[in-house]
């Protein structure tokens, strides 16, 4: 999976020579091969800083990039393994989960309140009812008409799906016909280029300089976001004040950036200074969503030349499904995982939300690709991808997960570290991306969310 990934990303192949590869049979287990799915993704990302660090320190040869699947592993529970002053982050409100329908299965997502008063109010139920209300009306309907009520009403609800009903649908079939990481020069060229990495003492920090606007929210953007913080980046994580956030989430992926709040308007004189500044604007929000505020891709490209647009979706842009909300849990049901992953009895899923985490490396891989070619001819780079198009490749691409030697996976403790934030005192999954000479952790913890100006610094 590793040369597809990079070949996705339009890449010397010969540079996979730089790559080693440290495999613990085991450590996520699955029926699909998720586990080689996460070693390509971090892999490709870290031969891709390697790549773009050697470029602009003038290095004669890529440094040597190392992948283990300890750290993968540990990276992609990232979110279920953060403890904050000893507490246990909460991942899923009690009205995300599965339901049995008239005729089958179907998944929800509440974690938003505004998601919970949807889906609620699109069963017709008061804004108190409980898992035991919901369970009792959705029994008496069929899956895909809970799926179409819900989407109408601007919630999210899934049926369960087998894969050869996903390749049969509309969406799934457009999915399938798009590349892994669909990128591609955009807008006029301009005098941008990568000043040169000179007198670094420290780690070799390949996206040092650089100003990367985070417009992203959950885990596969600020995981890409997150990563390009790692490795130097000036990172400004930017919300809406009227979009809630679930903090543990916020903590989780918000090592090394900064944070603000700024209505996303398009006359808003901040949003613009900060974009005219910035090097990479990553979009994380429903495809769509953000146009009427000046910032689709087409007319970021033609306003600042030489920008670097990179956008996240569940469905993609494209398709039927192509302006619906989604997340990884509802991917895995839509696109037949939850039925492979599961049994006669119930669905399953994932042992990690792979989808959100593996999109995310790519995603950061994609955008650090984007950087060097940019550092060639001066032009903006579109890159994109979606959760849809990862679950396609992990099914129908990945083929069989081979059964090799290597050390055990004794558990996350190794890839484990502590420090004090402004949070509290904080347990976390230390980066996965690694490389000769590079960082070995992002150089600040997270910051509450909202405590920073919105400028770059």
């Amino acid at each position: 999976m590793i040369k597809s990934a990079w070949a996705a990303l339009g890449d010397d192949r010969a540079l996979l020579a730089r790559l080693v590869c440290v495999e613990r049979p085991g450590a996520l287990s699955a029926r699909l091969p998720v586990q080689r799915l996460a070693r390509a993704c971090v892999g490709t990302c870290a031969l891709a800083a390697a790549e773009l660090g050697a470029l602009r320190a003038g290095l004669g040869t890529v440094p040597r990039a190392v992948v283990d699947d300890g750290a993968v592993v540990t990276a992609f529970h990232s979110e279920r393994l953060l403890r904050i002053d000893g507490r246990a982050p909460v991942n899923f409100a009690p009205l995300s989960r599965w339901w049995r329908a008239g005729d089958g299965w179907v998944r929800t997502h509440a974690n938003y309140p505004h998601h919970r008063q949807r889906l609620l109010g699109a069963l017709g139920l008061p804004d108190g009812a409980g898992p035991e209300d919901v369970e009792r009306l959705l029994l008496e309907r069929s899956a895909l008409d809970i799926e179409e009520t819900v989407y109408a009403a601007g919630g999210l609800a899934v049926a369960l799906r087998t894969p050869g009903q996903w390749a049969a649908h509309p969406q799934g079939a457009e999915v399938a016909r798009r590349p892994l990481v669909e990128r591609g020069p955009v807008g006029a060229p301009s005098a941008r280029r990568l000043p040169p990495l000179e007198g670094e003492s420290g780690p070799l920090l390949p996206a040092a300089g650089l100003r990367v606007l985070d417009l992203t929210r959950v885990l596969a953007g600020p995981v890409a976001t997150r990563t390009l913080a790692l490795l130097g980046a000036d990172v400004l994580r930017v919300d809406a004040p009227e979009l809630p956030e679930l903090p543990d989430q916020h903590a989780d992926t918000g090592f090394g950036k900064r944070s603000a709040t700024l209505g996303l308007t398009a006359d808003s004189t901040a949003l613009n200074d900060l974009l005219a500044s910035a090097d990479v604007v990553v979009t994380g929000y429903r495809p769509g969503a953000l146009d009427r505020f000046g910032l689709s891709p087409e007319a970021l490209a033609e306003r600042y030349p030489g920008l670097i647009v990179a956008q996240i979706s569940a469905w993609g842009t494209y398709g039927p499904w192509g302006e619906r909300r989604g997340f990884d849990s509802l991917v895995q049901v839509a696109t037949g995982i939850a039925a492979i992953e599961g049994s006669a009895m119930e669905p399953g899923a994932l042992p990690a939300q792979a989808l959100d985490h593996g999109s995310g490396y790519l995603l950061a891989a994609g955008i650090l690709r984007a950087l060097a070619e940019r550092s060639r001819d001066g032009r903006g780079r579109l890159v994109r991808l979606a959760l849809a198009r990862t679950a396609h490749w992990l099914t129908d691409e990945a083929g069989r997960d081979p059964r090799t030697g290597g050390p055990a996976y004794e558990g996350p403790d190794a890839w484990l570290a502590e420090r004090d934030s402004p949070l509290g005192r904080l347990r976390y999954a230390r980066p996965p991306v690694s490389f000769t000479g590079g960082p070995a952790d992002w150089a600040t913890p997270p910051v509450p969310p909202g405590s920073s100006a919105a400028a770059w610094g």
